[in-house]
């Protein structure tokens, strides 16, 4: 009897550890979200593999990667107007491209 209770006493800790880390609410959404599926999946762990990753990217991963995007984009202008000045300079001192096909 009391090997019961203790069995019984680890299967509630679990059970409260599994509620407070949201570990059931995910669950629960992503099980209602496969009964509510008009047409069942073939493969019902695919399905729940799926949609239990589908939290998404932490904010901060998310923040960071915009950053990184400006960053680059302010790179990317920054070096298309060095190279627009590149191709003037390299235009003084190439002459046009009639007169070398009339040296030619």
């Amino acid at each position: 009897m009391t090997q019961y209770r203790a069995a019984d006493s680890k299967r509630e800790e679990f059970r409260k550890y599994l509620e407070k880390a949201g570990v059931l609410d995910a669950l629960t959404k992503v099980l209602v979200g496969l009964y509510e599926e008009p047409e069942k999946p073939n493969n019902a762990l695919d399905f729940l593999k799926q949609h239990l990753g589908s939290a998404g990217p932490d904010t901060a991963d998310v923040e960071a990667l915009r950053l990184e995007v400006t960053e680059l984009r302010q790179k990317v202008e920054q070096l298309s107007e060095e190279n627009g000045e590149l191709k003037a300079k390299l235009q003084q001192y190439e002459p046009p491209a009639d007169e070398q096909a009339a040296e030619n």
